[in-house]
């Protein structure tokens, strides 16, 4: 590459990254905004499911990679992205989503490479280091700012649905840590997501009719709007994080977990008209701090979730 082009190259960069972020961080404020609705729990978990499948083949088809692998370990890879990736944490999420702020929700989803460290620590993948171990306290610390001051959620929310909320980037990193160091399938990750797509659907359709929630839309309304966008900007921000992984390598492109975060907060402002307070931005400054001690190795940190 000629270095004349590299100012040029990291700009494009530098606006991919952005893109991808506020793309990935409207998931949350418009779940929200579709629970607050009145859509079921089961309801929205499926729909979502179904734009992101929708979406993600039209991206594999227009790269020509439609196609899935069907060895063994891609078939187990899917059916673990299927359950961890998508389904088990957007049941949680979701349900919180109900109850807690958007934003709070998006500061939770913020713990997965928290998570995956502790992990990778219990299982002896990595070594103990003072540093990554302040990290992981500053982590505890912005829970228990959520939690533990009375002026820190509105006084109808239920702190019980903050630790379902954080039950969705634990799912995440114990997908990351299979994924990392498990998996020996020959699936991409576009491929990967694609094929986990697939199991969701598969899972959530008799799941939701068995709840007795809708399993087709009834109406247009603005909520399945909500849905359709959220489940779209996902599913591009995930593809679009994918290119950059590769054009712009590991380390740049997981520094969009700090710009989904505070995309997903400056969104639940301006649409959900949320108001936080300071407990809550100290709790994101904790969290920043203690994301950037952490700085988990490229194989342990998928940053963010997809379809989130």
């Amino acid at each position: 590459m000629p270095a004349a082009d590299a100012p040029l190259r990291l700009g494009v960069a530098l606006v991919m990254l952005v893109g991808i972020g506020a793309l990935w961080g409207l998931g949350a404020p418009l779940v929200r905004f579709a629970r607050l609705e009145g859509l079921g729990t089961f309801s929205v978990v499926l729909w979502q499911s179904a734009v992101g499948l929708i979406v993600l083949a039209a991206v594999q088809v227009v790269r020509g990679r439609f196609d899935l692998p069907r060895d063994p370990a891609s078939l187990l890879l899917y059916a673990v992205v299927g359950m961890l990736g998508i389904v088990l944490p957007h049941l949680a999420g979701y349900w919180a989503l109900g109850h807690i702020p958007a934003g709070v929700h998006a500061l939770l989803t913020s713990l997965v490479p928290m998570f995956a460290l502790a992990l990778a620590l219990g299982l002896r993948i990595e070594r103990f280091r003072p540093v990554r171990a302040l990290g992981l306290g500053l982590g505890a610390a912005a829970v228990a700012l959520l939690v533990l001051p009375d002026e820190s959620l509105p006084p109808s929310v239920p702190v019980v649905f903050v630790f379902i909320s954080a039950l969705a980037p634990l799912c995440y990193a114990l997908e990351s840590a299979f994924v990392a160091h498990m998996s020996r399938a020959q699936a991409g990750a576009l491929q990967a997501l694609l094929g986990g797509s697939l199991v969701a659907m598969l899972v959530m359709v008799p799941l939701t009719y068995g709840a007795g929630q809708p399993v087709l839309p009834r109406s247009a309304q603005p909520a399945m709007l909500a849905l359709v966008l959220s489940g779209a900007s996902s599913a591009l921000a995930y593809a679009g994080y994918v290119s950059l992984l590769r054009s712009a390598g590991s380390v740049f492109a997981t520094q969009v977990a700090y710009l989904v975060t505070a995309w997903a907060m400056l969104w639940s402002v301006l649409i959900l008209g949320e108001r936080h307070g300071p407990w809550v931005w100290l709790a994101m400054v904790l969290l920043f701090a203690g994301l950037f001690l952490v700085q988990p190795r490229p194989k342990l940190a998928p940053t963010v979730p997809p379809l989130t």
